[in-house]
């Protein structure tokens, strides 16, 4: 390729023109380097990010260049050394700085040597500190590669390296002799690092020169096209002027201007007199935020906040106006920048981290620019201008006060001047309007001049949104004041990214109508449009206006939630009208919606509306004024319709926004209930908005003297504590102002009446930023007034003020601009101060609020943060942030499912077990309709009596009879209808619970067309299925599984099989409910640490079930890891639900197989797993799908975006949510603020917190160890490392610790232990003591226990030992029991089971009335002093292990046999009647040979249960289903036939010798299940074992030794 000269642009900085900027300047560097800058080496100096892109290209052409150079000049060429660094700011070092040094000694370099630092500001600062030392100064040039650098770190010659103390606390001041700015290394620049950048060049400009921040404003579209979509197949564009694009021209500009303002100022200061310190403008705070929240967060992004704070402190004390702050936030905005630390973008990338304003303001404290303790900052005057030449002094109250997240507002009646007498301001324009009319220009045709357009957060959404759809071009005049907007005439395209409004309802009601105007989407670009908000914004129902749009002919899908935001609108030929019916008993927002783009349809729209009264019937009004100001009509017609003009909006030459007549009902409010004047000068009786008669309908009423004129208000108050209560007043034309009215109404006083205000008519207000009814209701009380919601409105009871008492947590505002405003109003005058939360919230209407309510209105205000400080913890255990939906228990259960599925026998099941009634749907449908379901088809059709069926369903959620504790069985076909779907979910939404059974469909199959009571379905069963199944998940919030292995003949389910899924089934309902949730205890002190759980990796678990068992011994849960499970064959790759369906059997199968709670887990590639990291909705679908089947936890990955695990928490039921965070990449070190930014998220979302990291040695267990010290007080966290220098942390870890297990097939994460490897080396760390067990007792000798302990003890890997203590009397054993430290527990036989009791702190009261122990146990309790106290504590366990043999071989063990047989009267005889009372048995009958024994036995359990003594087995007329033999085997005792002629049950004999006894072998003669004695001794010992060591047993390997031993 030629040799291209490039035209360049010089700046002059300290008298020489040395920074040099264009574009491809790589052989013009080097020629003038070489040719100005002579030297014998040059030293390049690179990173490892720009090193492949640049430095082969940058050596090349060194050598070519010196080459040339050096024939012309018959010299020797130069030395090139060239040497890359890691990244990042670590790069910036001592140890960095000495090597480089060392290696260029260790080649000779001499003083003879020029630098060039090419890349960023850690490169430049770096390479110009060593240029700046070595050889005691040597020359150094500056290749700035990011716009950050470009801009700000390469001009003015600041050079420095980090210490541990700080950074760039080692530096100099050494002038580069270049610094050269080739603007193509920007287009390789990632998008955040080029935002990055524009912070400096905003700040600059804004500082500077208005005419340059106007480019800004102008031209951002141009900018970023410059940068980040720069690929023209023109060689070295833009190297000449004449190839050149406008775009790149001025990219050009902007940093030009911004370099040419700093050059002059280091060259009019170069070592920071004054003057510089001007281009610290938004550092001051920008630095304070930084030190605490970076890495996480970039230099220029909080900058980016800082330039926002510090405006809006130069606003607050009166330097700088709203519009120029307003013009700043959407500048930063518009270069994808942050304005605030509670955006979405920061918190994504912060988590729930807190920059509390103490620990902003302690990092502000060291600054340069300060004067001694007092804090000097850089404040504008205007747009492009500072107040001073030098920062300005500012007191700390003024900075904490901009700063702080919540305001103290102190009453006017305790200041030593009392309140403001006459106060006079104009309100900030109205947000209705301002919406309206940008919307309407920006449709229009023609060219309109805005103003006093409301600067808020709705209005710029608004206008961001409309910028997004390309409807028109926007410029702003009048420093700001005045907003030209040159209209698109209805052009519309589908934008490139989602259009996101926060918490706007106006522009989301507006917009999504909008969108339906789109006429077609473009090639390569989106293909529908979406429309989204915050949190809050997605709960705001829009159903009305879908139903409406889509009625049109509209495509709109709602993404998430059926009904709300976010919704994807796919373009159909533009909006295409016709007659529309739309409900606007909601908001009348929908209908000014429809009427704004009506004049655009395809066909002339007839918009009628219907579902009752019309709500805020001003607005629409409003809005039908504003059409017909802009050139279109509007027809009323008959029955609220509305016929709209076909056309195009013309636009005049101005439009003046009125203001805002809700707003102004807060200053004239404050004037009412302070006894003072207030004069609104912007609004009065020609009024367009309704909120405009709220002085003359409310605040007259109440005692006030009101005078108004056609264009402004005045209000003058009674004297304080003398306003008058509202009996009834309807507000529905200003529905707004009911929360102004409602905080009078709490302070009004009537003597003689019932000082009670009702407002009504305010219905809509239910459905604003929140539910402002309700809102209000709790906010007042609160502060200890008494208010009540009305249907349509909101009863108060007035209050003498001094008796109001404001709550010491402030009120809480729901991010509502009204409720905030609102209660400031009434904090004016409530004692000792009110705290008010999410101050900024009233940026949404009046952004100045807090400034003038303080200078305009005198009411005093201090700034408050009650956040918490830096290295505070929460306290709170199972805290969890974002909003829960709580779910009412009692609240009825409707079941749906194909027919087939066993929604009946399940369901009557479901009832009996949480003690419900059942109802089934369709027989409650022939029962109504006194028809048949067969006879009712075949009469009047399917689609008859899917409209019926739903009609029925609906009737029995509404009926308070059925409303709670039932059981409601649908028919299969519930779900087809959409309205009966609607109905489901909506009363999921209500707290109900929508149950879904599902069972594999090919078993259903097999035995479906038995049923001859339903006509089939006229089509294939499984088609039928594949059409419902979505249909069921989306109306369910609950789904079991009902897993069956496999089918009898006839294609029934086997009676075992039904017996586990009732017992499946039963443990979910249990579960849901709350009843019994299976966590694990984790809680402070518990017996059994560590607690763990096994991490499975196979892909199948129906290939390894029979070694499920074995794998979770020992485990106290057992993580099902989803992304290790078989992925879906390729032609299921897009049929998500068929792979739903093999998790939720996967699940299925875990359960059935063992009973210790579930970890579910989707671990995301980049947090060490399998899952896309790129399909968030994808992850969430399957943790949705966790909690709908009941898993006791589900792992939520916080690297994923708020609003995604948000939604997740809120549906969480009893699931706990695991929130974790895996440090793959090592970039949140242990104790580093990017680690405490992930700990606020997880702490903030999650019930357990989990904290991964990777160590590499062990310096990185102890860091870790460390900063779990710090946690000790918060919730309970997992913290780890991984890799094999990691696992000391796993054994130092205590909680639910992640384990293997040698019998899987790899583990799941690398340096994994099992739980025997951890307990080992516990015991080798001294952190778990070996302990001495004991069988106590004689005759002992062949006693089975030690080899079922020690087994045990030994598969765990614990250290203890069990051993024989035989003795005739017990206090032989003293020693062992009182003074031995080493003592763990013991097993007690004859002879001392009763003696034993003297020596024990604590018998349980279940050996209490057995009346012996057989094991003791030791637990430790605090006593007041903090000393903990020893107490042997003993328990019979011979009940338990009769009843966890008994009860599994029960059909039913929730619906036990009525009648039991205990034979014997002796001690065992005892434990045998309580495992029978304690399954739930009602009748116990009792035998013994000798009558008086069994009497006595009898009278020990009068007052727990009825016990019958039998006098003759022959003669008694019983049918047993349980029996207990406590008969010693060589009695040879047999029952006589009869007995076994009932229901065929279960038989226990508690002799173990020989194993089937005479009476077992008869018992299974005739057909009863049998218990051996021998399983219930292990089953009991069993049971000591797991009190012994809070772990559940190993049990199979257990008894499989124990019956090895004994057959021996």
């Amino acid at each position: 390729m030629a040799r291209v000269d490039p035209d360049v642009s010089k700046v002059s900085i300290l008298g020489s023109e040395s920074i040099i900027l264009g574009f491809h300047l790589t052989e013009y560097i080097i020629r003038d380097v070489l040719s100005s800058i002579p030297a014998s080496n040059y030293v390049l100096i690179t990173d490892t990010n720009l090193a492949p892109l640049y430095l082969s290209n940058y050596v090349e052409v060194f050598k070519k260049v010196s080459s040339e150079l050096a024939q012309q000049n018959g010299a020797k060429e130069p030395r090139l050394f060239t040497r890359v660094l890691p990244p990042g700011e670590l790069s910036k070092s001592r140890k960095t700085k000495d090597d480089i040094e060392d290696w260029l000694l260790s080649n000779a370099v001499t003083r003879d040597t020029c630098f060039l630092a090419m890349g960023g500001g850690v490169i430049g600062d770096l390479v110009g500190f060593v240029a700046a030392t070595f050889m005691r100064g040597v020359s150094f040039v500056q290749i700035p590669t990011t716009l950050l650098a470009m801009v700000d770190s390469s001009i003015g010659g600041k050079t420095a390296i980090d210490t541990p103390a700080g950074k760039n606390l080692i530096g100099a001041f050494w002038q580069p002799k270049r610094i050269f700015m080739d603007l193509v290394f920007l287009q390789s620049l990632p998008e955040r690092e080029f935002a990055n950048g524009m912070a400096e060049v905003v700040k600059t400009a804004a500082i500077w020169n208005e005419s340059d921040f106007v480019k800004l404003e102008t031209g951002v579209d141009a900018v970023r096209e410059a940068v980040l979509n720069s690929d023209s197949t023109i060689p070295l564009q833009g190297a000449k002027l004449e190839t050149r694009t406008e775009e790149q021209g001025l990219l050009l500009d902007v940093i030009l201007a911004s370099a040419r303002v700093k050059a002059e100022v280091v060259t009019n200061d170069e070592r920071e007199g004054g003057l510089r310190g001007l281009l610290n403008f938004g550092h001051s705070i920008g630095h304070g935020i930084e030190a605490l929240v970076s890495p996480l967060m970039l230099h220029g992004e909080c900058v980016s906040i800082g330039i926002m704070k510090e405006a809006e402190l130069s606003r607050n004390l009166g330097h700088l106006s709203q519009v120029a702050v307003g013009r700043l936030a959407r500048c930063l905005s518009s270069y994808g920048l942050p304005i605030t630390l509670d955006e979405k973008k920061v918190k994504d990338r912060i988590g729930n981290m807190h920059c509390h304003v103490d620990d902003i303001m302690e990092v502000m404290k060291v600054d340069k620019k300060n004067q001694g303790d007092k804090k000097r900052i850089v404040l504008l005057s205007a747009v492009g201008k500072t107040l001073e030449k030098r920062a300005s002094i500012v007191s700390d109250v003024d900075i904490y006060k901009v700063l702080a997240p919540e305001q103290l507002v102190l009453p006017v009646t305790e200041s030593a001047n009392g309140p403001r007498k006459e106060v006079t301001l104009t309100t900030p324009g109205s947000k209705s309007i301002s919406n309206r009319a940008l919307l309407i220009a920006a449709l229009g045709q023609g060219t309109i001049r805005l103003t006093n357009l409301l600067h808020s957060d709705d209005t710029q959404y608004m206008l961001a949104a409309l910028q997004q759809l390309n409807a028109a071009d926007f410029e702003w005049e009048d420093n700001g004041d005045t907003l030209v907007v040159h209209g698109g005439a209805g052009r519309l395209v589908v934008p490139e990214k989602e259009v996101y409004i926060g918490n706007a309802g106006t522009a989301s009601r507006f917009l999504t109508s909008v969108l339906t105007m789109i006429p077609k989407a473009e090639e390569n670009k989106p293909n529908a449009a979406i429309l989204t908000g915050n949190a809050r914004m997605k709960q705001r129902p829009i159903e009305p206006l879908l139903k409406a749009l889509t009625s049109s002919g509209a495509q709109i899908k709602s993404l998430e939630k059926e009904g709300f935001l976010p919704i994807a609108v796919t373009p159909t030929g533009g909006f295409k009208g016709g007659r529309i019916e739309l409900s606007a008993s909601i908001s009348s927002q929908y209908v000014s919606s429809i009427l704004l783009c009506a004049p655009y349809a395809v066909e002339p729209v007839e918009l009628a509306l219907v579902g009752g009264q019309v709500i805020s019937q001003p607005y629409i009004d409003m809005t039908i004024a504003m059409m017909e100001s802009f050139g279109i009509s509007v027809e009323r017609l008959e029955n609220n319709t509305y016929k709209i003009q076909q056309g195009a909006y013309q636009n005049p030459e101005h439009y003046i926004v009125e203001s805002d007549a809700s707003s102004a009902t807060y200053p004239l409010a404050i004037a009412a209930i302070t006894g003072t004047t207030c004069t609104v000068t912007s609004i009065g009786s020609k009024s367009l908005q309704g909120d405009a008669t709220f002085a003359v309908n409310v605040l007259r009423p109440m005692g006030c003297i009101v005078e108004q004129t056609e264009t402004s208000t005045t209000v003058r108050g009674p004297p304080i504590d003398q306003l008058k209560p509202l009996p009834t007043i309807d507000m529905e034309t200003m529905t707004d102002a009911f929360l102004t009215a409602s905080v009078l109404a709490a302070v009004t006083s009537d003597p003689q009446g019932e000082n009670i205000t009702r407002i009504t008519g305010i219905a809509n207000q239910r459905v604003k930023e929140c539910n402002r009814i309700a809102a209000m209701v709790h906010e007042l009380t609160k502060f200890g007034v008494t208010a009540s919601e009305l249907p349509d409105g909101i009863q108060i009871h007035g209050k003498p003020i001094k008796d109001l008492k404001a709550p010491k947590e402030g009120v809480h505002c729901y991010d509502d601009h009204r409720i905030a405003m609102s209660f400031s109003v009434l904090a004016s005058i409530v004692p000792h101060g009110t705290i008010i939360q999410e101050k900024k919230c009233v940026e949404k209407t009046w952004p100045t609020w807090w400034d003038d309510l303080e200078h305009k209105m005198g009411v005093r205000i201090n700034g408050v943060d009650l956040g918490k400080k830096k290295g505070q913890v929460s306290n709170v255990l199972g805290r969890v942030g974002g909003k829960t939906n709580k779910m009412d228990h009692q609240k009825s259960i409707v079941i749906i499912g194909m027919r087939g599925v066993g929604k009946t026998t399940l369901g009557q099941h479901a009832a009996e077990v949480l003690g419900f009634q059942f109802i089934d749907v369709d027989q409650h449908f022939e029962k109504v309709q006194k028809i048949t379901i067969f006879d009712f088809i075949n009469t009047w059709g399917w689609e008859k009596f899917r409209v019926k069926e739903a009609e029925t369903l609906q009737e029995l959620l509404s009926n308070p009879q059925y409303h709670r504790n039932y059981i409601i069985a649908c028919g299969g076909g519930i779900v087809e209808p959409e309205g009966s779907r609607a109905v489901l979910k909506d009363y999921c939404r209500q707290g109900g619970k929508v149950l879904h059974l599902v069972r594999d469909m090919d078993h259903v199959a097999s035995y479906l067309n038995r049923d001859t009571t339903r006509p089939m379905y006229g089509e294939d069963m499984m088609g039928v299925w594949k059409r419902r199944r979505g249909w069921y998940r989306e109306a369910c919030n609950f789904e079991f599984v009902a897993h069956a292995s496999s089918l009898v003949e006839g294609g029934w389910v086997s009676p075992r099989d039904w017996v586990a899924i009732k017992k499946d089934l039963q443990r979910f309902l249990l579960f849901i409910t709350g009843r019994k949730t299976n966590h694990v205890d984790i809680t402070s002190g518990r017996i059994g640490v560590p607690t763990t759980f096994v991490a499975l990796t196979m892909k199948d678990l129906s290939v390894h079930q029979d070694r499920l068992v074995e794998i979770c011994e020992g485990a106290d849960a057992v993580e099902l890891r989803v992304d290790l499970l078989k992925q879906p064959e390729d032609e299921q790759k897009d049929d998500i639900k068929s792979y739903i369906e093999y998790v939720g059997e996967q699940l299925a199968i875990l359960r059935r197989t063992v009973s210790i709670p579930v970890v579910f887990t989707v671990r995301s590639k980049g947090q060490a797993g399998t899952f896309s990291d790129e399909d968030e909705k994808g992850m969430f679908e399957l943790l949705q799908w966790g909690q709908r089947w009941g898993c006791e936890y589900v792992d939520v990955e916080i690297c994923w975006s708020n609003s995604a695990i948000e939604n997740i928490v809120a549906t969480k039921g009893e699931s706990m949510i695991l929130a974790s965070w895996h440090d793959v990449r090592c970039q949140t070190p242990w104790g580093s603020t990017a680690l405490e930014a992930r700990y606020e998220t997880a702490d903030k979302y999650g019930d357990i917190i989990k904290l991964v990291g990777v160590a590499k040695s062990m310096s990185d267990n102890i860091a870790l160890e460390n900063y779990r010290a710090t946690k000790s007080e918060g919730k309970p966290m997992i913290a780890i490392n991984m890799g094999a220098a990691g696992q000391l942390s796993r054994v130092l870890n205590e909680v639910l610790t992640p384990t293997c297990h040698p019998a899987l097939p790899h583990k799941a994460a690398p340096g994994q232990l099992s739980l025997a490897e951890i307990n080992t080396a516990r015991h080798l760390l001294g952190l778990l003591p070996a302990k001495k067990f004991w069988l106590i007792g004689t005759p002992i000798q062949h006693s089975m226990s030690p080899t079922l302990h020690n087994t045990g003890f030994g598969a765990l890997g614990l250290p203890h030992n069990y051993g024989l203590l035989e003795c005739h009397m017990v206090e032989y054993v003293e020693d062992a029991l009182l003074k031995d430290p080493e003592f763990g527990g013991a097993s007690v036989t004859i002879p001392h089971k009763v003696n034993i009791m003297k020596y024990l702190d604590e018998v349980k009261e279940s050996a209490k009335i057995i009346g012996a122990v057989n094991t003791v146990f030791v637990r430790h309790e605090q006593k007041e002093d903090g000393s903990l106290q020893r107490k042997l504590i003993g328990e019979n366990t011979d009940y338990i292990g009769i009843m966890r043999r008994v009860q599994p071989l029960m059909q039913d063990p929730t619906n036990p046999p009525e009648q039991g047989l205990v034979l014997g009267s002796g001690g065992t005889a005892r434990a045998a009647i309580y495992a029978l009372h304690s399954m739930g048995i009602k009748k116990i009958y009792l035998w013994n040979r000798t009558t008086s024994k069994a009497q006595e036995l009898k009278q020990v359990f009068e007052s727990l249960c009825d016990v019958t003594v039998l006098e003759s087995l022959d003669s008694a007329k019983i049918e047993p289903g349980v029996i207990v033999s406590t008969v010693p085997a060589e009695s040879g005792l047999e029952l006589p036939g009869h007995i076994y002629s009932g229901i065929k049950g279960i038989i226990c004999d508690m002799a173990y010798k020989p194993r089937r006894t005479k009476l077992l072998l008869q018992a299974f003669a005739k057909g009863w299940s049998c218990v051996e004695g021998i399983e219930v001794l292990i089953s009991q010992g069993i049971a000591q074992f797991e009190i012994w060591t809070g772990k559940p047993a190993p049990i199979q390997r257990i008894e499989d030794e124990v019956l090895r031993k004994y057959e021996l």
